[in-house]
């Protein structure tokens, strides 16, 4: 799903939303997730899972092009891990899925 699927969904679902209030909530969620996380926070959503930040140490890398050495300075990475609920749907919608795939395949 996209960012613009997300808004139209939204507008969808909720008819007193606007489109232009769509956006305007999906940016603002998504500008404070970004902030939080450029701040070094963690951000948990129950349900669903949490953001964390991974450092990455500085290291030694090699230009591709040329072969030298390059030193990469370290970096933090955002880093997503899923909740137990949100495992739990995707699990039993692919197993769901992949079940109703063997019982087509076993009629023919």
């Amino acid at each position: 799903m996209t960012k613009s699927e997300l808004i139209a969904r939204l507008a969808e679902r909720y008819p007193q939303l606007i489109a232009k209030d769509a956006d305007f909530a999906v940016n603002t969620i998504l500008d404070a997730m970004s902030k939080a996380l450029a701040d070094g926070h963690r951000i948990e959503i129950r349900g669903f899972g949490s953001f964390a930040l991974n450092r990455r140490p500085p290291r030694v890398g090699r230009n591709p092009k040329s072969g030298e050495k390059v030193m990469v300075p370290e970096k933090r990475v955002p880093h997503f891990k899923a909740g137990k609920e949100l495992r739990e749907r995707v699990d039993a919608q692919a197993s769901g899925s992949a079940a109703s795939l063997a019982g087509a395949a076993a009629l023919e």
